[in-house]
């Protein structure tokens, strides 16, 4: 397939584990950031502003989930424009000592595996001995 025949659409999927470090100023930007967002308290949304504040004062997943923008990961990347982006987050027993640290979801399981020995995996050794990195 020529290249003016594929898509022009590539789905960018990024896993990211992140440590809350400070609870109390993660919940404190998400809550500045929904007062921005919604305004005075008591307008149309209130209701929708009290359940989103709620959610991130009980939630640090819910509070980083609030603040994270995909739009910002691109925006500045010249010749893409996002055309569509959705994303979670959720509270997961991490260890980093332990090897399979990165096996979080086993849904992907099985996705690009024609493709798997050809990208590098957190500077994982591949099958032919040589030492690679990714970002």
């Amino acid at each position: 397939m020529s290249t003016s025949e594929t898509s022009r659409f590539v789905r960018l999927r990024v896993e990211m584990v992140l440590e809350i470090t400070d609870a109390d100023a993660l919940s404190g930007t998400a809550l500045e950031s929904i007062a921005a967002e919604y305004g005075e308290p008591g307008g149309e949304s209130a209701e929708e502003r009290m359940h989103a504040e709620s959610a991130v004062r009980e939630d640090g997943a819910e509070a980083l989930a609030s603040l994270i923008d995909p739009f910002d990961l691109v925006a500045e990347v010249p010749g893409v424009e996002l055309a569509q982006a959705s994303w979670t987050s959720e509270i997961v027993d991490y260890d980093p000592e332990e090897p399979d640290a990165w096996d979080l979801d086993d849904e992907d399981e099985g996705y690009g595996d024609e493709d798997d020995d050809d990208v590098a995996h957190n500077g994982e050794e591949h099958d032919d001995g040589e030492q690679r990195s990714s970002r």
